[in-house]
């Protein structure tokens, strides 16, 4: 079994920060990309941001320069650092492991950020 434990989310006012943390164990081998994902009420699931095992990073546009997204491949654990928070960034953030067996990758159950005005 698999699991991907996520923290952090919260409440926070607008222009403020968090830092999320998801953290894979279990039977989960030859991991490749992990990355952030949101879905606000009412919308799609979208990539927020996506780091390879190499280091390479990949945002979405409406992150950059706000977002950070790292890992820490000996502990299996990806973070996302978020500062300069809008109100558009209120969300269930759900992170996403990607590995050569799993190309799909596997989910966590997601953590809530709620930023208020």
């Amino acid at each position: 079994q698999v699991q991907l434990v996520e923290s952090g989310g919260g409440l926070v006012q607008a222009g403020g920060s968090l830092r999320l943390s998801c953290a894979a164990s279990g039977s989960i081998f030859s991991i490749n990309v992990m990355g952030w994902y949101r879905q606000a009420p009412g919308k799609q699931r979208e990539l927020v941001a996506a780091i390879t095992g190499g280091g390479s990073t990949n945002y979405a546009d409406f992150v950059k320069g706000r977002f950070t997204i790292s890992r820490d491949s000996a502990k299996n654990t990806v973070y996302l650092q978020m500062n300069s928070l809008l109100l558009e960034d209120t969300a269930v953030y759900y992170c996403n492991v990607k590995t050569a067996y799993y190309p799909m990758g596997y989910w966590g159950k997601g953590t809530l950020v709620t930023v208020s005005s």
